[in-house]
C-alpha cells in the first residue's frame, strides 16, 4: 500500500550450537538447481521424468472422490498393510503380521530416520558402508551417536567382512545396509548376507536394511533381502519405497517391516515424527498391488534402459563401472579430465548440458576416485539427447 513503511524482519543474533555443524545443502539439491539454472538435462537426482501408471493415477482420483481424505490410521490403512504383508510373503517367504509388524511411512527417508531414532541412543555406534546415501549419517548424529564407516572398496564396491568384524565393538548398536546400492548400482550376494548373519549372531546388533530398489536387480540375479534370512530378519527393520516401484517419488509413500517388538518402538517414534500418511494414495496403492506382473515389468523396463545407456557409453571415453541394480550408472572419466569429481560434474552441467552427481559426496571425507553417477530413469527421448551430448566429450 502506498505510503506504508516495509518492516525489516529482525535477525537472530545469539550463538547457535548446531546439531549438524558440518552438514550443508545436499548434493542432489545443488546439482538439480545447477541443471535448472543452465538448462541442462538432469541425470543427477534419482527420479523418473516419465509418469506413473495411468491406472494408479485413476485410482488415486477415485479414492479422493470417494471420500478417503481424512487422517489415515497412524500405522497405515489396513488394506495397504495387508497388501504389503502378502507381497513380502509371496516374494521372500517371510510372514509379517499386518496389524503389528507393518507400518506405512511418509517416504523411505522418514522410515530410515524413524528406525534410527527409535533404536539408537547417545554414545552408541552405528556402522554405515561408504559410499552411502546421505541421510544415514545425519540421522545417527542427531541421536548423539557415532557413525563408524566401513568401506565398499572401489571400483567394485564390495563389502570387506573382515573389516566389518574389526569395527564391531560393545557399543555397536546398529548396522545400516543398502542393497541394491545407491550410489554405486552394486548388489549384495547370498554370501554377503550369510557373512552378515554370522557376524551379528549372538549379539544385540540391530540391522536397518534399505531395500528401496528391491525390484531393480538385473541379469537374472536375485534380490537378497534380509527377509530371506531368518537370523537377519529377526533383528531387522526393512524399508522399501512405493516411490521407486511405481514412478511416484513425489507421493512420498513407503513402508517399514520389523518384528513386533521392534515395530512397537518404531511406532512410538513414528507417531510424533509424521503421525500418518496421505490417505487416498494408500488406498490407490493397495489396489494396484493386487495387479499381477508389475515387478517383472519394472525390472525389464530398467534393465532395458540400463542396457541402452551402457551400450551407448561403451563408445565414449567414459569407463563404465558395474551396474547390477538400481537405476544408477557410475562411470570414471580419467580419459576425459583430471579434475576432481565435483568440478568435473559442475563443468559437465554448465558447459555440456548434462548433470550428474560426484560420488565423493557420498563419502564422509569426500574421497574422490574420479567417479560420477548418472540416473537413467528417464524417457527414451531424454536419454537419447543426454547420450548425444556425452558421446561428444
Amino acid at each position: 500500500m502506498a505510503g506504508r513503511m516495509l518492516r525489516t524482519m529482525p535477525s537472530y543474533t545469539r550463538p547457535i550450537q548446531s546439531r549438524l555443524p558440518h552438514v550443508g545443502t545436499t548434493i542432489f539439491s545443488v546439482m538439480s538447481a545447477l541443471a535448472q539454472a543452465h538448462g541442462a538435462i538432469n541425470l543427477s537426482q534419482g527420479f523418473p521424468d516419465f509418469d506413473a501408471p495411468a491406472e494408479l493415477l485413476s485410482l488415486l482420483d477415485q479414492h479422493a472422490r470417494a471420500g478417503h481424505n481424512q487422517y489415515a490410521p497412524m500405522t497405515g490403512v489396513p488394506v495397504l498393510r495387508e497388501a504389503i504383508a502378502a507381497k513380502v510373503h509371496g516374494l521372500y517367504g517371510a510372514s509379517y503380521d499386518a496389524g503389528t509388524e507393518v507400518t506405512v511411512t511418509a517416504g523411505a527417508t522418514q522410515a530410515l530416520f524413524t528406525a534410527i531414532t527409535a533404536m539408537v541412543h547417545p554414545g552408541d555406534e552405528v556402522i554405515v558402508f561408504a559410499p552411502a546415501y546421505d541421510s544415514y549419517g545425519p540421522a545417527v548424529l542427531l541421536q548423539g551417536a557415532a557413525v563408524v564407516h566401513a568401506t565398499l572398496a572401489w571400483p567394485h564396491y564390495r563389502p570387506d567382512w573382515v573389516q566389518v568384524q574389526a569395527l564391531i565393538t560393545p557399543r555397536t548398536r546398529m548396522i545400516i545396509i543398502n542393497t541394491p546400492h545407491n550410489p554405486t548400482g552394486t548388489v549384495w550376494t547370498a554370501d554377503d548376507m550369510a557373512a552378515l548373519e554370522a557376524l551379528v549372531k549372538d549379539t544385540d546388533i540391530i540391522i536397518l536394511s534399505d531395500e528401496v530398489y528391491e525390484h531393480m536387480v538385473f541379469d537374472q540375479a536375485r534380490h537378497e533381502s534380509v527377509l530371506r534370512y531368518p537370523g537377519l530378519a529377526e533383528r531387522s527393520f526393512v524399508v522399501s519405497s512405493f516411490g521407486k516401484t511405481y514412478h511416484i517419488t513425489g507421493w512420498k509413500v513407503a513402508y517399514c517391516l520389523a518384528p513386533r517388538e521392534l515395530m512397537t518402538e518404531f511406532r512410538k517414534a513414528h507417531q510424533f515424527i509424521v503421525f500418518t500418511v496421505h490417505t487416498p494414495s494408500q488406498y490407490a496403492l493397495a489396489e494396484i498391488m493386487a495387479r499381477p506382473g508389475w515387478y517383472d515389468q519394472l525390472k525389464a523396463l530398467y534393465q532395458g534402459k540400463r542396457d541402452i545407456f551402457r551400450q551407448a557409453l561403451g563408445g565414449s571415453r567414459f569407463e563404465l563401472l558395474p551396474c547390477q541394480g538400481t537405476y544408477f550408472q557410475c562411470v570414471q572419466y580419467s580419459a576425459i579430465s583430471e579434475e576432481g569429481d565435483r568440478a568435473f560434474a559442475e563443468r559437465l552441467t554448465v558447459a555440456h548440458g548434462v548433470a550428474a552427481i560426484p560420488v565423493s559426496a557420498f563419502y564422509p571425507n569426500g574421497d574422490d576416485f574420479g567417479v560420477i553417477r548418472f540416473c537413467f530413469a528417464k524417457s527414451a527421448a531424454t536419454l537419447e539427447q543426454a547420450l548425444d551430448r556425452l558421446l561428444k566429450l
